[in-house]
């Protein structure tokens, strides 16, 4: 099939571990991918299979932590 533009908004935490690889996948397959992260995650990492995009959040990493 031909590649689109996907953009992806995953959720913090194991939502994330689960969509990656497919993800990746679909970048193979020449799709454009846009992953839209916040600015403060455990698992975001850039990739040279998706551009991340990241948008502010109110909490700190710490307050993530503790939320958990």
């Amino acid at each position: 099939s031909d590649g689109g533009k996907l953009l992806v908004v995953p959720m913090v935490g194991s939502h994330w571990l689960s969509m990656k690889e497919a993800v990746e996948k679909l970048s193979e397959r020449g799709h454009e991918v846009v992953v839209l992260a916040p600015e403060v995650s455990w698992q975001m990492e850039m990739s040279q299979a998706y551009k991340v995009v990241t948008h502010p959040v109110s909490q700190t990493l710490e307050e993530l932590d503790n939320a958990f």
